[in-house]
């Protein structure tokens, strides 16, 4: 164990630098690597896929509020959206997490490679809304709202691979999208963390230390650095051109997804 121990943290570095750069939760990066560690642990098969999304999830709840604070001073958070999106966010994600647990780990795997994906590819090509186009009222952003939660959930990610692209399709400035997005990456990974636990409680041959689908030890390793590096990256995210960061970004999780992939079916 004293090599996991090891690599927790430096996967927390790793994710709350992305947190914060991307107003992304880290976990669409987290759940392929910690699926790796999980598997070279010898943890059985059968819970990898889980254990990595439920761990992944938990430690947004940490990331997103350091990133987000970063990002509200400088004034690049839109609290009107997040307040008319969480509800319907916490709706979607709870009850995606329950369809995830009664997935199998190998199709899960599967269509978590998928939607990565085209996390990747939206992220890479860049389009130019309409000027004419605006956010929906109250009811169109909660059903925004639970249809980001539910995918998000499926991923373990806090949601900003489709709540940045639908913001900026509606007009909201990139850099108040990728704000906004740190802060809606909260209310997900408090329902998507509170699913996870749930619905992998008493699951038999779970490895020591797992609350649920949480695993504990990797948490704390994670989420001790990602605080530290979540504000780093929030800052550098205003002073760098976002749209050639983003298609970086969307190469590195196209490549992990790939590496994912193989090993599932490999």
């Amino acid at each position: 164990m004293s090599w996991a121990w090891l690599g927790y943290p430096l996967l927390g570095i790793f994710a709350g630098f992305i947190a914060g750069l991307f107003g992304v939760g880290g976990g669409l990066m987290l759940v392929p690597l910690l699926f790796m560690l999980f598997a070279a642990q010898g943890i059985a098969e059968a819970h990898l896929m889980h254990l990595a999304l439920g761990t992944a999830m938990a430690t947004i709840a940490f990331t997103s509020v350091s990133s987000m604070r970063a990002h509200h001073r400088h004034a690049a958070v839109r609290w009107d959206i997040v307040r008319h999106m969480a509800p319907g966010l916490m709706a979607g994600t709870f009850g995606g997490t329950f369809i995830a647990s009664s997935i199998p780990t190998r199709p899960l795997g599967v269509l978590f490679t998928a939607i990565v994906y085209y996390a990747a590819l939206q992220m890479s090509i860049g389009f130019t809304p309409k000027p004419t186009r605006r956010l929906p009222g109250s009811p169109g952003l909660f059903l925004a709202g639970a249809f980001i939660g539910c995918i998000a959930s499926l991923v373990s990610a806090g949601g900003g691979f489709l709540s940045i692209p639908f913001m900026f399709w509606c007009n909201v400035a990139i850099h108040q999208a990728i704000g906004t997005s740190s802060a809606l990456g909260f209310p997900i990974a408090i329902a998507g963390t509170l699913g996870y636990i749930l619905s992998g409680w008493g699951a038999e041959g779970l490895p020591a230390w797992a609350l649920g689908y949480v695993h504990l030890p990797a948490l704390a390793g994670i989420v001790v650095m990602s605080i530290a590096t979540a504000p780093l990256g929030a800052r550098l995210a205003h002073r760098l051109p976002v749209t050639q960061l983003k298609r970086a970004f969307g190469a590195f999780l196209a490549l992990l997804a790939t590496k994912m992939l193989y090993g599932l079916l490999g």
